[in-house]
Order: C-alpha cells, then structure tokens, then sequence
C-alpha cells in the first residue's frame, strides 16, 4: 500500500459574521422510495445538523409528504415516480435543473435498486459534472460493478461503501483485515479516482495518495440508517468549501464521535440513526472549541 498516512484533522471552516444561507452551501439529497422514505429524512436532516445553509430533498412523489413532515427546515422536490413509489423513467430530467443551483450532491439512500434508479444515478452525475456528489446505498448498488465512466468528471466523488457493498463494486471478496481493507480502499480509489469512505470498525478513508483511519465510533452504530446520516454529513462539509477528501475526514470523525457521545448517554444496544443526528451538534462543538 503506498499512501501517505494522515493522522490530523481537517480544520472545520470558522463561520463568517456576515454569513448567510448561500454562504454554507445547497445540498441536494436524492433519495427515498415507498418503502424507505426514512432514508431520506434521515440524510437530509442530517446535512442540515452538519451545517448546510439550505437543503432539498427530491424523493418521488408518493412519499414527499412523509418526507416534509419529517423535519420542516429543508424543502422537498416530487420526483416522477412508477405505481409502486419508486424513481421512474425519466426522473432524472425533474433533478438535473434544481441540481444546476446545488453546491453539492447527496444521491443513494432507499432508492432501490431497479434499472430506472441506475438510470437516475448515472444520468444525474454525468449531467451536473461540476458537483461534487457524496454517493451511498443504493446509488452504489445500482452502479456495482464501478466501472471509470466517471474518472474524469471535474468534480470529486465521495464514495461511502459499508464491506459488502464494496465487494460489490469491486467484484471481489469483502475484505476481512484491516490490511486488507485499507490496502483494498487505496488500490480502488486510486484507480477510479474517487475519496472512497469504506465504512466500519476503523472506518477507511482514502484518495488513493493519503489514507486516514477513524479512531471514533462503536458497535452501537451498527443500526440502520446510520450509513444515510455520513452521507447527508459529508455532503454538508463539502458545502462549506471543503475539499472532498477533508470533508469525508472530518465527516467520519464528527459521524462517530457523535455516536460515542450518544452511547454514553443511551447505551450502545438502543442506540439508532436519529440518536446520532441528535448529537451531531455536541461533536461538531468540540471542532468548534479548536478554531
């Protein structure tokens, strides 16, 4: 493996006096289908706990009323949509526009995994190449396996694989060692160009030149959902002007720091997705204290 380790973490940026809502970036989640509009909620509240000025969820239309009453501080887009609540053909020409006025993308939680999503996907980060775009879930599944149709998109993608859905992409075995985790990551992220966030005990994060492991988290945050909220978290850092690789650092920390901070208070077994956006604050406040 020849990558730099990284020990240090990103600075978080200082909020500016005069700031405002455009100053701390628009994220776009696309997410969410019938039967997992939680997804959606999850990611997008998240974003907005990490920082983002503003935050829209497109989610296909069956479910956006779900969707908004889920948290009313970000706007939600209807999305067209099949009978059965999932993203259908064509749904990506109802994203691209509202993509256009975005800072960053955040594409993947619950959309299922049916050719017209890998359609949407696709279509999505092709047609808006100066975006950057955090890519979790099912974004990754309908993609797998990755091929380097996006290796020269302009803008950083940020890839979030838990084990499985890296071998996925990779067409290969789950990595079992650490070694074998880092060594893999800096091997795929190097190849296809991206800031691969493989997810886990020690979680992974890597641009194929420098690696970092994650020191915080626990086996409480092995509950679902946890995944929708780093995604909607690393999507807000890059919306306040960080670089891709520093945001989904920073991300990983503050994504398992605030589960720490949460087990100390809940207990690991109890603990859920909505427990780690309640105490994303609490962690972002100590990067705070180091400005």
């Amino acid at each position: 493996m020849d990558a730099t380790p990284v020990n240090e973490l990103p600075r978080l940026p200082r909020r500016a006096a005069d700031g405002h809502k455009g100053t701390y970036g628009k994220v776009l989640v696309v997410a969410g289908s019938r039967t997992m509009s939680g997804a959606a909620v999850l990611c997008g509240s998240a974003a907005l706990r990490g920082g983002a000025g503003l935050v829209q969820v497109a989610c296909p239309a069956a479910v956006q009323p779900v969707v908004a009453a889920g948290n009313p501080c970000y706007t939600t887009l209807p999305i067209r949509q099949h009978a059965d609540g999932a993203f259908s053909e064509g749904a990506a020409d109802d994203v691209v526009e509202p993509g256009r006025a975005a800072t960053v993308l955040a594409v993947g939680p619950g959309l299922g995994r049916t050719p017209d999503v890998a359609a949407l996907v696709r279509e999505l980060l092709s047609e808006l190449p100066q975006l950057p775009a955090v890519v979790d879930a099912d974004g990754l599944n309908v993609l797998a396996p990755w091929a380097d149709e996006f290796r020269g998109r302009p803008a950083r993608l940020v890839l979030t694989p838990h084990p499985g859905e890296f071998a996925r992409l990779t067409g290969g075995p789950v990595p079992e060692t650490p070694y074998e985790r880092a060594e893999q990551a800096v091997a795929f992220a190097a190849r296809s160009g991206v800031v691969l966030v493989l997810k886990g005990a020690g979680t992974v994060v890597t641009d194929g030149t420098r690696v970092y492991r994650n020191p915080t988290g626990n086996p409480g945050m092995a509950t679902g959902g946890a995944g929708d909220v780093l995604t909607g978290l690393v999507a807000a850092l890059i919306g306040q002007q960080l670089p891709a690789f520093d945001a989904a650092v920073l991300g990983s920390w503050v994504h398992g720091r605030a589960g720490d901070l949460a087990a100390a208070v809940l207990g690991q077994t109890g603990l859920t997705a909505t427990d780690l956006i309640g105490h994303l604050p609490a962690a972002l406040r100590e990067l705070e204290s180091r400005i």
